[in-house]
């Protein structure tokens, strides 16, 4: 990216107050997983030293005195509220406030304690977990090791519940069971490098006895988990309010009462955000950058996020399972282009599934040129001259979704034996398309973003590049080959074959490479909170401005 891009972006991120982002993505590698942790050592997790006393496991809360409501405005309303049936962050960011895991991570990235106070690797195939023992459900009832256990096989066996649309994110697990004392044993499919990284994003708790009681419908209007929010009201499709859980084991939140509300056009957030009517919007775009932050009594914090934009073309489907005419149109895209005009610099180009930062990068794998002559040529070889094809975008989901997609669409369409057009789709219905384990139900080629929270650009592939991957619209051999060698691997070895793997990825070109997201939040001055990169609005880490 040219220099005064890069300029204007540093400038963008200091005046957010978050010029020090780029430089900590860097080193949250979520790379090998530590054998043993405790509340009371220094623990290694990828890459990175990081105190995990019992007082400062997760994002300090308050003390819970006083009153404090905080609005969040996202682009969409959950899609329901049972924690387990989802895939998308703005639900995600919905669940974290009432339901947690056993492990989480901190603003930087490095694993840290949540519900476990301990977890070691036994064996190959076989990790524990220690729990703590003073943990309530919002029930009353207390945390038990079963609950634990049922928690984890609801994810990854379908025959315990249903079949999890999750059950990748905790990638090789095979089941759980309660051992002894307070601890939870947790079996995967050989060594499994992934297990800690997976856990500290994914897997959030339930109460056993809660969820048999309940049909599915009715888990899917009500929470009972145990994390420092209880559900107050729940109108679908309107909000989700929140009031602090009192008995929370790591303190009471500041926040007295949270809501979160959505408004899918931008301009609808940032109008809300400016007169008073919320707390904390997402994806301001570049152009109200001015106004958020000028207004006084609002500002912005904004982060390279660990989210990468994509457009996927399924290989079952011509003209898509033709990989010279992939890599063209690859080569018809002028992402540099987008980047600079469309996003106004904030975004980084990719060429690989594996951003900047994660474990795996390759760092020898540059983004396509822009290149339209060479596209018509592969084009012409790939026998599809003349072809007529159809992109499928959300609205209101990502940073200028919607012109980002447009200017993929307009740029391919420009090509002169090619004709692309762009349907905007609601994303609810475009991810829930994808996501429904049915490749055959997908559009043949669409936009959307993944976030990867683990830092673990192998699971990004696993699940949306290999043959049997939850989300996939590619097949090749080689790249099952490469990610099946890469989960038994650990260290040098493996970071090798994760960056061959993503090379492999690049030529193959199942994706039109686009963006990695920049997370830009508008905040009221009255909330003191900064953006994370993984994308977490953690309204446990939130407080009064002036306390």
């Amino acid at each position: 990216m040219a220099h005064d891009e890069d300029t204007s972006r540093r400038r963008f991120l200091k005046a957010a107050g978050t010029a020090a982002a780029a430089a900590s993505l860097a080193g949250c590698t979520g790379g090998e997983d530590q054998e043993t942790t405790t509340d009371e050592e220094t623990t290694e997790a990828g890459g990175m030293d990081t105190e995990t006393e019992a007082e400062e496991t997760t994002e300090e809360g308050g003390d819970g005195s006083g009153e404090f409501e905080v609005t969040i405005t996202q682009g969409q309303m959950p899609s329901g509220l049972d924690p387990h049936d989802h895939r998308e962050t703005p639900t995600d960011n919905v669940m974290l406030h009432a339901y947690e895991g056993v492990l989480s991570r901190d603003r930087e990235g490095s694993v840290v304690n949540a519900l476990a106070t301990e977890y070691e690797r036994v064996e190959d195939g076989l990790v524990r977990f220690t729990l703590r023992e003073d943990v309530t459900f919002h029930s009353g009832d207390d945390l038990t090791p079963e609950d634990v256990a049922y928690s984890i096989n609801r994810i990854v066996d379908p025959e315990v519940d249903f079949e999890s649309p999750q059950n990748d994110q905790l990638a090789g697990v095979t089941g759980a069971e309660a051992g002894d004392g307070n601890t939870v044993e947790v079996s995967s499919d050989g060594f499994n490098p992934t297990v800690f990284s997976s856990f500290a994003t994914y897997g959030d708790v339930v109460q056993q006895s809660w969820m048999e009681e309940r049909s599915r419908d009715e888990i899917n209007q009500d929470m009972n988990g145990t994390g420092p929010f209880q559900l107050a009201n729940y109108s679908q499709d309107e909000q989700v309010v929140f009031e602090r859980y009192d008995d929370y084991w790591d303190g009471p939140a500041d926040v007295s009462q949270l809501t979160f509300r959505a408004g899918s056009e931008s301009s609808t957030r940032v109008n809300a955000l400016l007169n008073g009517e919320t707390d904390v919007i997402v994806n301001v775009p570049p152009q109200d950058a001015g106004r958020v932050q000028s207004e006084g009594s609002t500002r912005l914090s904004a982060v390279p996020s660990t989210r990468v934009l994509f457009s996927a073309m399924r290989y079952d489907v011509e003209p898509f399972s033709n990989q010279q005419f992939r890599q063209a149109m690859n080569y018809a895209v002028d992402l540099e282009g987008i980047i600079e005009n469309v996003l106004q610099t904030f975004g980084d180009p990719t060429g690989q599934p594996t951003l900047e930062g994660f474990f795996g990068h390759n760092p020898d794998v540059e983004p396509y040129p822009h290149d339209p002559d060479q596209a018509e040529s592969l084009v012409e070889e790939s026998g599809h001259a003349g072809v007529e094809i159809t992109l499928d975008g959300p609205s209101g989901r990502y940073l200028r979704d919607v012109e980002i997609a447009q200017a993929v669409a307009d740029q391919i369409d420009s090509l002169s034996n090619v004709s692309c057009s762009y349907n905007q789709r609601e994303f609810a219905s475009l991810a829930g398309e994808v996501t429904d384990g049915d490749i055959t139900t997908s559009p043949p080629f669409y936009l959307l973003g993944w976030g990867e929270a683990t830092f673990e650009g192998v699971l990004t592939i696993g699940a949306l590049m290999t043959s049997d991957g939850a989300l996939t619209s590619f097949s090749n051999d080689r790249i099952d080959e490469l990610h099946e060698q890469s989960m038994s691997q650990s260290g040098d070895e493996r970071e090798a074959t994760i960056q061959e793997l993503n090379q492999v990825v690049h030529d193959q070109a199942p994706w039109v490479f686009l963006n990695r997201q920049y997370s830009v939040y508008g905040v009221n001055e009255r909330v003191a909170w900064d953006a994370r990169t993984d994308e977490r609005i953690d309204a446990y880490a939130m407080s009064p401005a002036d306390q």
